[in-house]
């Protein structure tokens, strides 16, 4: 998808994880301005190449339970990965 497009998806989705990964997206599009120093992003093309979540670490807490037991609580978190590539005029679809 495209950088732009892929833009306005996430700023008018409804949806909560929408606003994190625009933030993302918007970082990725800065580290890339500052590896191509020189370079603009509207003639570069820029399309989200990749994007995949990996589990993250785990963080478990006990609840309290009936009859003095514990239940064991696990707080997932999750890592996001986002890769931004520009395409060639000549490979263009």
């Amino acid at each position: 998808m495209n950088v732009e497009q892929a833009l306005n998806t996430l700023k008018f989705s409804p949806k909560h994880p929408s606003v994190p990964l625009e933030k993302l997206l918007l970082s990725a599009i800065a580290n890339w301005r500052m590896k191509n120093e020189g370079a603009d992003v509207i003639e570069a093309n820029l399309y989200v190449k990749t994007i995949y979540v990996d589990g993250g670490r785990t963080l478990k807490r006990m609840n309290p339970a009936p009859q003095g037991r514990a239940y064991r609580l696990r707080k997932r978190s999750n890592h996001v990965t986002l890769v931004v590539d520009g395409r060639n005029q000549t490979n263009q679809n």
